[in-house]
C-alpha cells in the first residue's frame, strides 16, 4: 500500500488555496475570508497551530465560505458554461470514475458543485507527471473531501482520507491534520495495514514516515528516500 499527502507532494500547489482564488474570480464576496484563509495556511505550514486551534479556527471561516459559495448564481453559472464548450469542441465531458467512493462534486448542490467541477477542470494539469495512480493508494490529506474527492475521482483513486465537511450544512466535521492522520489512517485502513510507501513535502508527516516501510520526502518533481 502507497500512501500520499496531497498538497505540495502530488499537486503543485496548495489547492485549497488555489479554489478560494479560483472562486474569487467570479464572486468577488469571498474576498471577506483572504485575511483568516492565509492566517491559518500559513500556521499549518509552519506548524504553529495546536489541533485544537486549527479545529476552531478553520471550521468557522470554511462554513461561511462554503455558504457563500453555495448561493452564487455566478458560480452556478460555471458548469453549465464549460460543458457547452467542452460540447462545442466535441470533447468528452464524463470524465469521472463511477465506481470511487469518496465525495466529488456529484455530491454537491449549487454553486459549490459548479466550482469544484470547473476547478478541477482547469487544474488536473497541476497533478505532478510522476504521480501514476495504483490500485491500493490512499491519499491522506488535511485538505476537504469536498474538494480533493474529485480529483481522486478523475485519477480513479478510490481510497481518500481527508478533513470532512458535512455538504448539507458545511460543518466541519472532521480535520484531518497533525496527529489526527496517522489515528485516521489506521481506522480507516486497519491497525495492521502495511504502508509500504508514503511520500509527502512537509517535516510535519514525519509520524507517517515513521509508520511506513519506506518514506519520501518530494520538493517539486524531485523525490528522495528519507527511509
Amino acid at each position: 500500500m502507497r500512501v500520499f499527502d496531497f498538497d505540495g507532494t502530488i499537486y503543485d500547489g496548495e489547492s485549497l488555496f488555489d479554489l478560494y482564488l479560483f472562486s474569487a474570480r467570479y464572486d468577488m464576496k469571498v474576498f471577506r475570508h483572504l485575511a483568516p484563509v492565509l492566517r491559518y495556511a500559513i500556521k499549518y505550514k509552519l506548524g504553529r497551530a495546536t489541533l485544537e486551534q486549527m479545529e476552531r479556527g478553520v471550521g468557522k471561516v470554511a462554513r461561511k465560505y462554503l455558504q457563500d459559495l453555495s448561493t452564487s448564481k455566478s458560480i452556478d453559472e460555471l458548469r453549465v458554461r464549460s460543458l457547452n464548450n467542452a460540447a462545442k469542441a466535441g470533447l468528452d465531458t464524463d470524465i469521472l470514475t463511477a465506481d470511487a467512493s469518496i465525495i466529488s462534486a456529484d455530491d454537491l448542490n449549487g454553486g459549490l458543485k459548479s466550482l469544484v467541477s470547473a476547478f478541477w477542470d482547469r487544474n488536473m494539469s497541476k497533478i505532478k507527471p510522476w504521480y501514476k495512480p495504483q490500485p491500493d493508494d490512499v491519499i491522506l490529506t488535511a485538505s476537504f473531501d469536498v474538494t480533493v474527492g474529485e480529483a481522486c475521482r478523475r485519477l480513479g483513486v478510490k481510497r481518500l482520507i481527508a478533513s470532512t465537511i458535512d455538504p448539507a450544512t458545511f460543518e466541519v466535521t472532521y480535520l484531518n491534520f497533525n496527529t489526527n492522520k496517522p489515528k485516521r489512517l489506521r481506522q480507516v485502513v486497519g491497525p495492521d495495514a502495511v504502508i509500504d510507501e508514503f511520500y509527502t513535502d512537509s517535516a510535519f508527516d514525519q509520524p507517517m514516515i515513521d509508520m511506513a516501510r519506506k518514506g519520501f520526502m518530494v520538493k517539486g518533481n524531485t523525490i528522495t528516500q528519507v527511509k
